[in-house]
């Protein structure tokens, strides 16, 4: 059975609601059994996704979360350092990960997108997550497969005596 972790900020708990029922939805739609972890900000998800990845029991990563502009700098910053957080972390471990930090200029924007009857962002992001998963598994066939085929060449030089 496939199992997912859902990662989610939950500073905005109205969007962030929104992203699950989506990303659950889409999951549950696929046969996916999930469980929902949330963190105070989109700053924690890098270091919650890190501590999960350590755990086998997941086959795939949901990410989601809302930053919106305020009058300071501190977006920018929190949009870029969990992007890149999260990111390093997909692309060093091979996770079958979606991810979904909405980065808007304003709430309205930010409901739009959470919304699963409007842009549905959470389901966006587990369908990318099981779209993933697809290729992490056809790519473990393939590494499967030339594995078998180097053991019977070498079983066959050895019956030989090549």
């Amino acid at each position: 059975m496939t199992h997912f972790l859902i990662i989610a900020a939950d500073f905005y708990k109205d969007i962030s609601a929104l992203l699950i029922e989506g990303a659950k939805t889409e999951l549950e739609k696929h046969g996916v059994t999930h469980e929902v972890v949330t963190v105070p900000g989109c700053l924690e998800i890098p270091p919650a996704l890190a501590m999960a990845s350590e755990v086998s029991k997941y086959d795939g990563f949901v990410i989601l979360g809302c930053v919106i502009r305020g009058e300071t700098t501190h977006y920018d910053h929190v949009c870029q350092e969990s992007m890149h957080g999260v990111t390093k972390l997909a692309t060093k471990f091979a996770l079958a990960l979606g991810n979904k930090i909405l980065t808007c200029e304003n709430y309205e924007q930010a409901l739009i997108r959470a919304d699963p009857n409007q842009k549905d962002s959470g389901g966006v992001a587990a369908n990318a997550a099981l779209k993933l998963l697809e290729l992490q598994n056809h790519f473990d066939t393939m590494l499967i497969e030339e594995l078998e085929s180097e053991l019977d060449d070498d079983e066959l030089a050895e019956e030989y005596e090549l």
